[in-house]
């Protein structure tokens, strides 16, 4: 059993201020790990139960160095209530994405009051969320990075677009038209190469398919002069266990001794390579919506009336907010800083839009 721990001096306003701000970092933590393990089922749920019980421990921590100035119990900030909230109805892997990002930004190693064994839980438990959030990411991992870059292109390239078409001196109805021929042109073109790309790859998968032909032919093959060993050895199969599935072709068993060189059937094997490719009409689809929804940002101005100077400042500053939002995303499953992600996709979009924006300006109608 543990000893009380207790403080050696009166502590002062400041350790006082840091100390319930711990606990209630340890409180909301706890029970986010709890409405998330309350949704999670099997040895996740085991899990998430287990690190919330670790959070109590560390919270006793504080309030034993706290003594009556743990009461009334602090309340957890804004983000971390609404992260419980989440947590409570949702459970998904952008709670757990979060959880991790707090976790890791413990000052417990550089905090004298924290212990040295909850500076190492805290790094543990950084690491155990990431492993739970790991299958999540790579459930999102496929369709989410079409979705986020598919838009992102459209933000981009739309942007730029009517960066450069604006500063060029034409009419606002000329800025639109551009901006809506650049989203048909770059979403119909985005979906013509998803569709080639995924019907070209599933082509290539069928071309290197085994066919049934040892099914066809083998009774007529003669028995003492064949290659049938050869197709199975060309497929990837042992020396052992080609002869084998050939003799089982030719009927000389009637039963296997090794179970392992028994025969299945070889479409079988293939059909999971082409599930994941998903279809190559779907993938179109996606990818002509998730461009069209990004370039489609960048003409609302102009959609909605909106000209000149004031319809490009508006234009920019709803692309900036989506960039930031994008980027945002992007960070937060990858497990780093959202708000740096965000002013990276902010940088690059806006980059492109003031360089076309400058190439727009260089050939402007009205100075000629």
């Amino acid at each position: 059993m543990s000893a009380q721990i207790q403080s050696p001096t009166q502590p002062s306003k400041v350790q006082i201020r840091r100390w319930r701000r711990y606990l209630a970092e340890e409180i909301s933590e706890a029970r986010i790990y709890a409405a998330l393990a309350d949704r999670a089922q099997g040895e996740e749920a085991e899990i998430l139960r287990q690190v919330a019980q670790a959070e109590e421990r560390h919270q006793q921590h504080w309030r034993d160095l706290l003594g009556e100035h743990a009461y009334p119990e602090p309340k957890p900030a804004l983000s971390a209530r609404l992260l419980h909230l989440l947590a409570q109805n949702f459970g998904s892997v952008f709670v757990l994405a979060l959880a991790q990002r707090a976790e890791g930004r413990s000052s417990y190693a550089q905090d004298p009051d924290a212990t040295e064994a909850m500076a190492a839980d805290e790094a543990i438990h950084e690491e155990i969320i990431r492993a739970l959030s790991t299958s999540g990411r790579e459930k999102l991992s496929g369709n989410f990075r079409a979705a986020v870059f598919g838009a992102n292109d459209g933000l981009v390239s739309n942007a730029a677009l009517i960066m450069g078409v604006g500063a060029s001196g034409v009419s606002s109805s000329m800025v639109l038209l551009s901006g809506v021929a650049g989203l048909l042109a770059g979403a119909l073109s985005m979906a013509a190469g998803e569709f080639v790309s995924v019907r070209s790859q599933r082509e290539l998968l069928d071309a290197s398919r085994p066919t049934q032909v040892t099914l066809d032919v083998a009774h007529q093959l003669d028995i003492n002069q064949n290659e049938l060993e050869l197709i199975y050895r060309a497929r990837g199969m042992s020396e052992e266990a080609a002869r084998h599935r050939a003799m089982e072709r030719f009927g000389y068993f009637t039963c296997d001794c090794d179970p392992s060189l028994s025969h299945r059937e070889d479409a079988e094997e293939q059909e999971p390579e082409h599930e994941a490719l998903g279809s190559d009409v779907g993938a179109a689809a996606s990818s002509f919506a998730f461009f069209a929804s990004g370039a489609l940002i960048p003409i609302l101005p102009y959609i909605f009336g909106m000209s000149g100077g004031a319809a490009m400042l508006v234009s920019m500053l709803l692309v900036g907010f989506a960039l930031l939002l994008t980027g945002g995303v992007v960070g937060l499953l990858s497990g780093a800083s959202p708000f740096k992600r965000g002013l990276r996709q902010l940088a690059i979009g806006y980059g492109a839009a003031i360089v076309t924006y400058l190439l727009g300006l260089l050939f402007n109608t009205t100075t000629a």
